[in-house]
């Protein structure tokens, strides 16, 4: 074997034994103990449904008035609606969009709270000062009469939008946290030892500091989802989103707004987003709980 397939040969084996490593690591810390475990198998089972349901059940919009409010049966496991539509074809169909506004509005949240948080913690100063500022302000304005100011104003129409709404009142605890702990990592003898040492700021915030806050960030991540799904269906009530048929909000308000409170015929149809939301949300806080035991050195077993 010559020079040169020996260096790509060591390129590669370091290469897999990284991905390894990185696999290994990924499996520890979503299996790693049975909350853990539980809560990732929730997650995944809806995005697999979000991503594959659509094809296996078809949603139809047809209206079918012969079928009208059925009862459970395995040709409608969750019943119909008061239209005739298939109740969980509604509810397959609508994963995929609830899970992606989640998930965005998770991301715009944590980007936010993470990049003003840490700035805020490092720079000081006059810099600190206007983003607790402004982090006391978001803190101490009620969503409640913004939202309803928003569906009296206009509608929202897309995934974005609706996570941007979302994302507003859910940044600002987390970037106080973000702060704290970035103001504690500092005087910590390590990052002492880097400025000694005269290292760039870039190594001591993306080396030393932001590996000590990622699994806050990571657990919150996951919080965030899971109150972006009820705030979801909260504002869809509110009527700030668009009316969408299959999302869980909308199957919500439909069955609410046509009397499933009181028709007896009609209790799935009012359960079946109930159900999955509290699904979902049970599995999102057993998994924080897990990534807590897993990621926080304090609550480790020796």
């Amino acid at each position: 074997m010559n020079d040169t397939s020996a260096v790509k040969y060591n390129f590669i084996a370091n290469l897999l034994e990284k991905i390894r490593k990185f696999f290994k690591n990924v499996v520890r810390v979503f299996f790693g103990n049975r909350r853990s475990a539980f809560g990732t198998s929730v997650i995944i089972f809806f995005i697999v449904l979000g991503v594959f349901g659509p094809f296996v059940f078809p949603y139809s919009t047809d209206i079918s008035m012969l079928d009208q409010l059925l009862p459970p049966s395995w040709s409608h496991p969750f019943g119909t609606d008061l239209w005739g539509r298939d109740v969980f074809r509604q509810i397959v169909a609508g994963t995929s969009d609830v899970l992606a506004i989640a998930f965005l509005a998770a991301i715009f949240s944590v980007v936010l709270a993470l990049i003003l948080g840490m700035f805020s913690g490092i720079v000081g100063g006059v810099f600190d000062k206007f983003i607790m500022f402004l982090t006391n302000v978001f803190l101490t304005i009620p969503s409640l009469p913004v939202f309803l100011i928003l569906a009296a104003l206009f509608t929202v129409d897309n995934a974005v939008s609706f996570a941007i709404i979302l994302s507003i009142f859910s940044w600002a605890g987390m970037c106080r946290s973000i702060r704290a702990q970035i103001i504690s990592l500092k005087e910590r003898d390590f990052i002492q030892i880097c400025k000694v040492m005269k290292m760039s700021k870039g190594h001591i915030i993306f080396k030393e500091l932001l590996p000590n806050v990622g699994s806050y960030i990571l657990i919150n991540f996951i919080i965030v989802m899971k109150n972006a799904i009820t705030g979801s269906v909260g504002l869809m009530l509110l009527g700030v989103a668009s009316f969408e048929p299959t999302n869980w909000g909308a199957i919500l308000t439909s069955a609410k707004n046509n009397g499933a409170l009181i028709n007896p015929n009609s209790y799935m149809w009012l359960f079946a987003p109930i159900l999955c939301i509290a699904i979902f949300q049970l599995g999102v806080i057993v998994l924080s709980k897990g990534l807590d035991d897993t990621l926080n050195p304090r609550l480790r077993v020796m």
